[in-house]
């Protein structure tokens, strides 16, 4: 018990002689120390945050104005006209402010004015600049004049080394499409869907909301919209998130995976502190604005809002809706093992804990052999069940006493970590190896991850490792960053020594994990079991096939002359044509972040050209030519339709919002019902892959990333996540339901295998070939 009395720094009891004090000087100086890196924490953070606000300018350049508005004044220029006189007349006359020293101070001030000028002007130069679309519009290989003119100015205003937030006032607002054009967009992607009588009554529809409801609601949009940051996203987290009673686990939470070949460490407890330490490197980064915020072509910024909320940051249950509570700090992690619940510290005396430090503190929570207390070890159930009996039950079981304690260290944490009990990942004799993997990150034992945290960092005890992530406060690009400088930070900078152990010696000063204690009655142990009941009966549906496409990659699509989206989309239409005998609508995530707060919009991707390409495939008096030829328009139309949605003018975030709008407003619109009402049988999305390139994948092939998933959106249809992992390896993970008599996921998987090969087939460059 040396180490917990360390960490109370004084004491005191009562005596006849009066109080007796017994201070802690190790406790003391760690106060003291930890008191100067929270101080340094708020230097550092002011000092980024002027540096975000007057970007693209700098001290520097402040500097610079008032030496040249000083240097003016002694060649007797006034370059002011007359300002810095006024100025000087309305400071006070004193014995301490001679007449020079009102002058100088008048010439600073001016020249603080003129550079404050600059910045907004440069500012607002810079939103108009980044406005312009027409370079995502340019043909491969080829760029217009004003787009050169436009990439030459933009590369001039970025001077300097950005820092994350630096462009985050200069980014556009998202603009309120017409509704006309919204609706014309409409009506083209149903069609390949509807006959011509479903076709004509939703044609109707859409006259009808047109001429006569959407007026009205689309002035209160533009209204929204010139009062607040983005039009769209406070209501997308609002009703499509936060508002949703069912369970987050499968719907809407997502995972990431591994490295695909590689383990860095087989040691439990060493990849737990390398990975944990690693992200919150990440973390202290992000908290300085540090990182380089994201840049298409390499000027032209995306927003970083969304990871503001990366860390510190859980969902709350509530009974109507719920909301996130984030911290701007958090000290601790909050860990499970075999039903346990820890606290544990990652400062010391002010200080990050080292890698092998957190490794000693995770081996000793792997080697303590207490039992769970009664409750605890499913408790985490509440969180995976339905959201209104956790939130009954979090505010009659956990709202005060050591419940609501331990609790408040689980919320409060600055992420949660699962140190699990099996073993996952690729092994060559294994073929549903990946299957298994997925379904333990997606969902788990159903109890064993805190699904309300931001994320849920796993590690197996072979070294494994994964992430579970609550979709509420970003999107999966965000967590794909951190996952990036996680896994490379990890393997290329860390490192293991040859017996697998984070480098360096432990500090066994430091005090042990703490135990979380509960309190929990049988009525909350029922209102557990109950929960636990629901979340086993949705994990136990999901059918996972995750698989890995290495006849070719990327390398061969591009001497197909189309994106690499583009020709995966298109087979995923004909593997769904020929898995059901029909098209679907299907949702392809699109991201907007090239206006502020900008998170998603979708591409409907089952369009009249891809849908014409799959009846020529199976269509056996088609040539080859023809079906070329159907290909390029369907990819081609695929790709405008993707920057359409990346500039603003995509469909259905447009449509949501005037949804709202109606409800706030009473108005019933049977267009609107209807168009919100329809499944997504097929939901899919592209992995980013390589955003931060800390290292190349062309020298260590062998560390792609498997990439991530998430569960179907439908009950009857198909989850499909990729991600294109170098030249010649894409990664498919396909979520569906047993439960569902018409899908299947290894079928749906074997069909977009055949898919792929038969589209390549069509172009001259044999897939083997490719490969090599």
């Amino acid at each position: 018990m040396a180490e917990a009395h360390q960490a109370v720094a004084f004491q005191f009891t009562v005596t006849p002689e009066g109080l007796d004090f017994h201070l802690s000087r190790e406790a003391v100086k760690q106060l003291y120390l930890a008191g100067i890196s929270s101080w340094k924490k708020r230097f550092v953070r002011a000092k980024n945050s002027f540096l975000t606000g007057v970007y693209p300018a700098s001290p520097s350049s402040w500097m610079v104005v008032v030496m040249a508005t000083a240097g003016s004044f002694y060649c007797q220029v006034d370059p002011s006209m007359g300002l810095i006189a006024r100025i000087r007349c309305f400071l006070p006359e004193s014995q301490l402010l001679s007449y020079e020293s009102r002058t100088v101070v008048s010439a600073v001030l001016f020249s603080t004015g003129v550079w404050l000028s600059a910045v907004l002007l440069f500012r607002q130069t810079m939103r108009l600049l980044l406005s312009y679309h027409g370079w995502m519009f340019e043909p491969h290989g080829k760029m217009s004049r004003s787009t050169k003119i436009w990439v030459t100015l933009m590369k001039v205003l970025s001077g300097r080394k950005p820092l994350l937030y630096s462009f985050q006032t200069s980014l556009p607002k998202l603009p309120v499409p017409p509704v006309e054009a919204t609706i014309r967009r409409y009506l083209e992607s149903v069609r390949p869907l509807m006959d011509n009588e479903k076709y004509g009554k939703m044609e109707a529809l859409a006259k009808e909301f047109k001429e006569k409801t959407a007026p009205r609601l689309q002035k209160y949009l533009i209204l929204k919209s010139w009062w607040t940051t983005n039009y769209v996203s406070d209501w997308w987290e609002q009703y499509i998130y936060l508002r949703g009673r069912s369970p987050i686990m499968v719907n809407s939470n997502y995972y990431a995976m591994d490295f695909l070949y590689v383990t860095p460490s087989h040691v439990q407890a060493a990849r737990a502190g390398n990975v944990v330490h690693a992200i919150l490197l990440y973390r202290r980064k992000l908290d300085r604005g540090e990182i380089p915020p994201m840049m298409a072509l390499g000027i032209v910024p995306m927003c970083s809002y969304q990871s503001e909320r990366m860390f510190n940051t859980t969902r709350i249950p509530g009974k109507e809706t719920d909301t996130l509570l984030h911290l701007l700090d958090s000290k601790h992690l909050a860990v499970y093992h075999k039903g346990r619940f820890y606290k544990v510290w990652l400062y010391y005396g002010g200080q990050l804990l080292k890698p092998r430090d957190l490794e000693l503190q995770f081996q000793r929570i792997l080697d303590d052999p207490s039992p769970p207390q009664p409750g605890e070890e499913r408790l985490a159930a509440l969180t995976a069940g339905n959201r209104v009996p956790w939130a009954e039950a979090r505010a009659k079981f956990f709202s005060q006493g050591k419940n609501k304690v331990s609790l408040d260290a689980i919320e409060r944490a600055a992420f949660f970590l699962t140190l699990d009990e099996e073993a996952h990942g690729y092994r060559a004799d294994r073929e549903d190896c990946l299957d298994a993997y997925a379904k333990s990150l997606l969902h788990g034992q159903c109890y064993d991850r805190w699904f309300d945290k931001s994320f849920t960092l796993v590690v197996y005890k072979n070294g494994k490792l994964g992430a579970n992530a609550e979709h509420s406060w970003a999107d999966a690009p965000i967590i794909g960053h951190l996952w990036e400088f996680t896994l490379a930070t990890d393997k290329f900078q860390l490192g293991y020594t040859e017996g697998g152990h984070c480098v360096g010696d432990p500090d066994t000063r430091l005090a042990p994990p703490q135990r979380l204690q509960w309190d929990i009655p049988q009525e909350c142990q029922a209102a557990i079991e109950s929960s636990y009941r629901v979340a086993k009966a949705l994990a136990d549906d999901v059918d996972f096939c995750c698989f890995q496409f290495s006849d070719f990659g990327k390398g061969l699509i591009k001497k197909c002359r189309t994106s690499p989206d583009a020709f995966i989309q298109i087979s995923l239409q004909l593997a769904h044509f020929r898995d059901k005998g029909c098209f679907c609508l299907t949702y392809e995530a699109s991201m907007t972040r090239l206006f502020r707060e900008g998170r998603t919009e979708t591409v409907r991707s089952c369009t009249s050209e891809s849908t014409a390409f799959v009846r020529s495939m199976v269509d056996a008096g088609q040539s080859r030519a023809e079906r070329q030829r159907l290909f390029k328009l369907a990819a081609e139309k695929h790709q405008h339709m993707y920057r359409m949605a990346m500039t603003g003018a995509g469909i259905d975030r447009h449509l949501f919002c005037l949804y709202v709008v109606s409800r706030y407003l009473g108005v019933e619109s049977p267009f609107l019902a209807q168009v919100l009402s329809e499944p997504w049988r097929l939901s899919t999305s592209q992995t980013p892959q390589q955003q931060l390139k800390m290292f190349d994948l062309d020298k260590y092939p062998d560390h792609v990333s498997t990439g991530g998933g998430f569960g179907p959106v439908a009950d009857d249809g198909y989850g499909v996540s990729y991600i294109i992992a170098g030249e010649n390896l894409i990664t498919f993970h396909v979520s569906s339901k047993y439960s569902s008599p018409e899908t299947d996921s290894k079928r749906f998987g074997r069909n977009i295998r055949q898919a792929m090969l038969d589209i390549a087939e069509l172009f001259d460059v044999p897939a083997k070939k490719a490969a090599k």
